[in-house]
């Protein structure tokens, strides 16, 4: 059986592989994405003081710590009893809200943005991020650093850091802003409304208005009919920081609706020995193995996912955008994968606007912004959406705060089953009696990269079982044993 590697997968977090075997006519038997690196942070941090966590989970991904810094924060919040203050809630949400609009930045311009700004067969000298400046002109490139540069500056400003936060805390956050922070704050988020606005616009543009593009969007390559996650707020619209995780069938009926702390009575994992990645799935439904439909617990939890779960967007802009991404596609929900990137950049809309909204909320320069706990600690869960999916921290601690247990659900984690299924399916529906070549190829890896896999933040496995193997040569480099084990 002839196997073809692609190694390294590019343009995401982390490292991987996709190994494709094809049959004696050709054909793709089977698929195979493999994440090589295992961080270990669910082991490591049990000995710790449970106060670290915001600090030390954060250094798990270099492009998404604040989500998990804040997932963190509310473990703590509910591990030591405490309500935080409406100033610290509201701080909190204007924070990843910002954090929110300049990861998708990175991720459409930079990661999914070569595909279809130079096609996916372009060279692969060229396809790339230069490429993609070189195509659409500086002005364009200029857009895209300024917003990054002023996210991250904002981030900087409130959270301590530009990457890794320290301000974080059981209860609440470090420290406030000021009136003129405020402001500047308020005004870097009117221009964040408006290049959502040219960003989607860009879609338009070179996207939708390509029929090829969007045959392939809406073609059976990249099509699976999965369950969807997502947080809701009370109306049952998108919310990044707080609210309940609502999963919805294939048919778009509401399966549940629960509080981040109930996650074990709706999601279990299991680990395979090819991957360090865990495969949660739905646990009333069962593991059925990588397929999808309403028997099978695999579950997807993506922005397009939010989208799917939700009944709109909680702010004007966005909510027009997502009726309009809806009606252009035929209604909910969408299962074509590759529509994700239009939902991000409508999550980009909303990010915008909501950090707009609480820019502008009379309690955000308020002076309460902690409560300071008093109880003993015991065990906290906390969510958010990670851009890359629902994220949940669980911790227990014993009465002096020193951790005893940890479980990280990680957004990427969530879409192992569902990025394994889609890459195989791309693979066998594009590539016929040994037809190959780096197009193809690259569109394979395209089934993946609409997930914006994080696979650092995502690699946990239980001790004991990491695959392994030891080969021992001589001096003339022949092979005299091999020794492994888990393989």
């Amino acid at each position: 059986m002839k196997r073809i590697s692609i190694d390294p997968i590019t343009r995401l977090e982390g490292h991987g592989k996709i190994d494709i075997f094809l049959d004696e006519q050709g054909d793709v038997a089977n698929a195979y994405v493999q994440i090589p690196e295992l961080r270990g942070f669910e082991k490591f941090c049990v000995g710790r003081q449970a106060e670290d966590m915001p600090n030390l989970t954060a250094r798990i991904c270099g492009v998404c710590p604040e989500a998990h810094h804040m997932a963190a924060t509310k473990a703590l919040d509910r591990m030591f009893h405490v309500d935080p203050p409406p100033t610290a809630k509201k701080l909190r949400e204007l924070f990843y809200s910002i954090f929110y609009a300049t990861d998708h930045t990175t991720h459409f311009y930079a990661l999914s943005g070569p595909d279809f700004v130079l096609g996916p067969d372009a060279p692969a000298a060229e396809r790339n991020i230069l490429g993609v400046v070189k195509k659409v002109g500086m002005d364009v490139a200029g857009k895209v650093l300024k917003m990054r540069h002023d996210g991250h500056s904002l981030i900087k400003m409130i959270g301590g850091r530009a990457v890794h936060p320290n301000w974080g805390l059981p209860g609440g956050v470090s420290r406030g802003i000021d009136e003129s922070q405020r402001q500047e704050i308020e005004a870097r988020g009117l221009e964040a409304v408006e290049f959502a606005k040219f960003s989607l616009k860009i879609l338009d543009d070179i996207v939708l208005a390509n029929k090829t593009y969007v045959a392939l969007i809406t073609g059976d390559v990249y099509l699976h009919k999965t369950y969807n996650m997502g947080m809701v707020d009370a109306n049952n619209c998108t919310n990044f920081y707080d609210g309940k995780i609502r999963i919805t069938s294939p048919s778009g009926k509401e399966v549940a609706k629960y509080d981040c702390a109930e996650y074990r009575d709706h999601i279990a994992e299991r680990v395979e020995p090819w991957t360090y990645l865990k495969f949660p799935y739905l646990k009333k439904i069962g593991w059925k193995g990588l397929v999808d439909g309403e028997d099978s617990g695999v579950y997807k939890a993506t922005p397009l996912s939010r989208c799917n779960v939700a009944e709109g967007m909680a702010t004007p802009l966005a909510n027009a955008e997502y009726k309009r991404m809806y009606e252009t596609l035929g209604g909910k929900p969408i299962h074509h994968t590759l529509a994700t990137h239009w939902a991000r950049l409508v999550e980009l809309l909303y990010a915008a606007e909501r950090w707009v909204e609480l820019a502008r909320d009379p309690e955000i320069t308020g002076k309460e912004y902690r409560t300071l706990p008093t109880a003993t600690p015991t065990e906290g869960v906390g969510c958010v959406e990670a851009p890359r999916g629902t994220l949940t921290h669980h911790y227990a601690a014993d009465e002096r705060g020193i951790l005893t247990m940890v479980n990280l659900i990680v957004g990427t984690t969530n879409n192992n089953a569902p990025i394994c299924m889609s890459v195989k399916k791309a693979a066998q529906k594009l590539i016929c009696k040994g037809n190959v070549n780096q197009g193809l190829l690259n569109m394979v890896e395209m089934a993946f990269r609409a997930y914006d896999p994080c696979f650092g933040c995502a690699t946990h496995n239980l001790p004991g079982q990491m695959p392994l193997e030891v080969t021992l040569r001589g001096p003339d480099g022949a092979v005299i044993e091999k020794l492994s084990q888990y393989m």
